[in-house]
């Protein structure tokens, strides 16, 4: 290889790496739009719950069903002249242990 071959390869190698491993280079680049994306689907998580949290919000403020339903089911408030009756559900039963090591069946 001549020199003046291996002087423009030298030129071309130092032009590229700034594209590739500069400041502004692609691998950078690559590294932000992943990035980028990543916080999207988290802002994305972040404004369903705040619209469910405005909505929330309205209703508390709008109508007195919404805080009486907080009222009985959070706080166990029943309305003047109302039963409260509270209906345990069957507990699944509870799962057998596995024999044993050393237990064979006989």
């Amino acid at each position: 290889m001549n020199w003046p071959t291996l002087a423009l390869v030298v030129l071309i190698a130092l032009l590229q790496y700034p594209l590739w491993l500069g400041k502004g280079g692609w691998i950078r680049v690559w590294d932000y739009e992943r990035q980028l994306q990543a916080q999207r689907q988290v802002n994305q998580k972040l404004e369903q719950r705040n619209a469910g949290l405005d909505a929330e919000v309205r209703d508390l403020k709008s109508g007195l069903d919404a805080i009486e339903e907080r009222a009985r089911y959070e706080l166990g408030m029943i309305k003047e002249g109302e039963v409260f009756v509270q209906v345990p559900q069957k507990a699944p039963p509870a799962p057998t242990p596995p024999p044993a090591k050393g237990d064979a069946a006989q």
